[in-house]
């Protein structure tokens, strides 16, 4: 059986080696929290005006101060500042996060569009940290689109008594 890992290089077209190239350079030491902020900023503001209605409904329950903190705060953590995500929600745990949502290819794919335009429409992101930061938030999306299929899976096994199993 694969695993997420496996299916998210796979999916996305980027392995693992390129995906976590970030580790190999301080972000956050390069960048500084402000890009990050502007970065978040950027894609939410791209997000919650989507011409897609789909698209655009999956964060109806969401308020866009909150999405654009958690990203950033998330990002900075991961790109090597202070744990500001983990301090204020606990453990990232992605794909238990996402679980509310229909993280899908479709929902992958649109929400790499965003970011890639707000990679390349915020100022102070060198063309090296860009890649970077695009290898990354590929394979990622496409780990929590194999979570979620997992899920799927998981919600349509049968148990002993005919009834499915509870996630």
């Amino acid at each position: 059986m694969q695993s997420l890992q496996e299916k998210a290089s796979q999916w996305s077209g980027v392995d693992q080696a390129d995906a976590f190239a970030i580790d190999t350079t301080n972000l956050f030491q390069k960048l500084g929290l402000q890009t990050f902020i502007n970065l978040s900023t950027n894609f939410y503001n791209r997000v919650y005006d989507d011409e897609e209605e789909w698209f655009k409904s999956i964060f109806a329950n969401s308020k866009k101060e909150e999405a654009i903190q958690n990203q950033y705060e998330f990002f900075v953590q991961r790109m090597g500042g202070p744990p500001l995500y983990s301090q204020r929600k606990g453990h990232p745990a992605l794909i238990g996060r996402h679980r509310p949502f229909p993280v899908t290819h479709q929902a992958a794919e649109r929400w790499l569009h965003h970011m890639q335009k707000a990679l390349d429409s915020t100022q102070d992101i060198d063309e090296d940290s860009k890649i970077k930061m695009m290898n990354f938030f590929r394979h990622t999306a496409f780990f929590l689109v194999a979570g979620d299929e997992l899920k799927n899976q998981n919600q349509q096994i049968p148990c002993k008594h005919g009834a499915n199993k509870p996630t």
